[in-house]
């Protein structure tokens, strides 16, 4: 039997498990009359942009949901408001299909796995019940868009042409990137990171030049308002503030996470810098991001996908899927959590109460090559940057919305 014969009925059970995945998706989508109220949110951003309105003094959807991201993604935000909104959420929830396609072929190439069409539906159609990966679309989110931008940039061969440039736009659009310039330094990447720096800087230029006031407002006022963003106690937010809010059953816990915080962001910078394995450097970095983000929705751990990548890469299957079933498992939203319920959970509770800050904690001196406790010496794996990896690891086979009022 050759192997096109084998190929095809391959590709055609992949191609019917993502058609199937998707179908239910957008079933479910309709049934529980998801409102994607994050799509609605920059809707509105663009609406302000092109009307000539307040663009950080509007609120919209019965949660009362304002702007929080810098004046150049407004700009960026425009365009949707020329669709009608039933083909927007239609437009976004197929968009944020493909980039996920586009995100697990992005982290197979971080990995130095092959990623051929069958194997890369048959994940896609897997990956979309991911909590964060899940509600990520039907909160109609940008996650899967900057995770694909930073991780393509990233990933590009060393010497690329304007590489570090789409990091900076990321960053410009969703501050929390600019992470990812620290660690470019970090690796000795200065280049990179000063192009980076100046894809940033020119994300801020065009703002302040098209929306001069919402500029001001937004550097020099809205930035430090992360409650604006939503309550950080809730169990929604799975950053490390979240983490130790809930723990001490204190809505705000000052510098009881401040220093948490600024230890995690440095040793986690540390040790992405000591790490010599591109793939856990980088995860390593992006781990460190969404640990010490003041708020770190369920949805912004789409990161999870490329961790996944990488254990199958560097084959452990059981964490792997140890890890799957932390990210499906959804168990925070099995808690009590209306009204104040999350500053009252018993210390038994905890755990499932933060389950990806924890997981990032301890896989944090795992990922770090440099206080691995493996005895065994990996076998050589390509450069991050190398657009020729070898193909001959195995590819991988792989409700209803909560509380809204994030970004």
């Amino acid at each position: 039997m050759t192997s096109r014969a084998v190929t095809k009925p391959s590709l055609l059970a992949a191609a019917s498990l993502l058609a199937v995945s998707l179908t239910a998706l957008a079933v479910l989508c309709v049934v529980q009359d998801v409102r994607m109220v994050d799509t609605l949110v920059y809707r509105a951003e663009g609406a302000a942009v092109a009307n000539g309105s307040d663009l950080y003094g509007f609120t919209v959807t019965e949660w009362e949901l304002p702007a929080t991201y810098p004046p150049f993604a407004a700009i960026l935000f425009v365009p949707t408001t020329w669709l009608p909104v039933g083909v927007l959420k239609a437009v976004f929830l197929v968009g944020n299909a493909g980039l996920l396609a586009l995100l697990i072929r992005l982290s197979c190439r971080l990995a130095g796995l092959p990623a051929c069409v069958a194997p890369l539906c048959a994940a896609t159609a897997l990956a979309l019940w991911l909590e964060p990966v899940f509600q990520t679309v039907l909160f109609g989110q940008i996650n899967l868009a900057l995770a694909c931008l930073v991780l393509w940039d990233l990933t590009r061969p060393s010497g690329a042409l304007g590489k570090g440039f789409a990091l900076g736009v990321a960053a410009g659009i969703k501050l929390t990137p600019a992470v990812f310039i620290a660690y470019l330094l970090l690796r000795g990447r200065v280049r990179e990171a000063a192009t980076a720096l100046a894809g940033f800087a020119g994300t801020v230029l065009l703002g302040a030049v098209v929306l001069p006031a919402a500029s001001v407002e937004f550097w020099t006022r809205r930035v430090f308002e992360t409650g604006r963003v939503g309550k950080a106690w809730i169990v929604d937010n799975q950053s490390l503030q979240g983490l130790v809010a809930r723990l001490l059953h204190d809505a705000e816990p000052g510098a009881a996470w401040v220093v948490p915080a600024a230890v995690t962001a440095a040793a986690g910078l540390w040790l992405a810098h000591r790490t010599p394995d591109e793939p856990r450097a980088l995860l390593l970095a992006a781990f460190t991001t969404v640990l010490i983000s003041p708020i770190s929705w369920s949805h912004h751990w789409v990161w999870c996908v490329p961790l996944l990548a990488v254990l199958i890469a560097e084959g452990r299957p059981r964490a792997a899927a140890a890890v799957a079933v932390l990210f499906t498992a959804r168990s925070f939203w099995l808690l009590p959590h209306q009204g104040d319920l999350d500053l009252c959970l018993p210390w038994w509770q905890q755990p499932l109460a933060s389950p990806y800050a924890l997981l990032a904690l301890a896989l944090a001196p795992m990922l770090s090559t440099y206080l691995s406790t493996r005895t065994e010496v990996p076998a050589p794996r390509p450069r991050v940057d190398s657009l020729h990896a070898p193909r001959d690891v195995p590819a991988p086979r792989d409700g209803v919305p909560p509380r809204v009022g994030r970004a």
